[in-house]
């Protein structure tokens, strides 16, 4: 298998974080740095990422979440909210061109957060991607600009347990060649 595969084979959706165990700011930004190499619609580059790490705004950031994230970011180092600039990404001239218009923003957002999930399980760090929150109190709370639409939130920390790999689908049922 190669080096990327492993990195790939090792990455999982964690669920429960060791609060024990630090992440440093070294580390998170050189998660951003790799994140920042994927590519985007005309090289805008509009993900953005806002990174909270203090426990009191973690504490803040995980009342606009569904009970359910909050809980499971529990014990986690980092809590990255991604957002992406809106009216970029699909559009020249500031005409939509083609029917996905500012979802283009947000597979942006997915790449780069793809990007930023397996640098952090090269690195031996745990994530995971969340998307039940108030986009509205997330961007109160962060002051995000208006013109910046959340995406997800991303959970960095060490697994507190190691988790099983979830069974994918059969090629035959995600791909088809012509």
């Amino acid at each position: 298998m190669s080096e990327f595969n492993e990195v790939v084979a090792r990455r999982r959706s964690v669920r429960a974080y060791d609060a024990t165990k630090a992440v440093s700011r070294e580390e998170l930004e050189e998660l951003v740095k790799t994140a920042m190499e994927a590519p985007s619609w005309g090289n805008f580059q509009v993900p953005r990422n806002h990174i909270v790490t203090t426990p009191e705004m973690m504490e803040k950031l995980r009342g606009c979440m569904a009970p359910v994230n909050a809980k499971t970011t529990t014990g986690a180092q980092a809590l990255i909210v991604n957002t992406f600039v809106k009216g970029k990404s699909g559009f020249h001239q500031g005409v939509q061109v083609n029917e996905l218009g500012e979802a283009w923003g947000a597979y942006d957002a997915g790449l780069q957060n793809a990007f930023l999930l397996l640098k952090a399980s090269e690195m031996g760090l745990d994530s995971i991607v969340l998307g039940l929150r108030d986009a509205d109190k997330i961007k109160e709370l962060l002051s995000i600009p208006e013109n910046e639409a959340v995406v997800s939130i991303i959970a960095i920390g060490h697994r507190v347990k190691d988790a099983a790999r979830p069974k994918r689908k059969a090629l035959e049922e995600i791909a088809k060649f012509y």
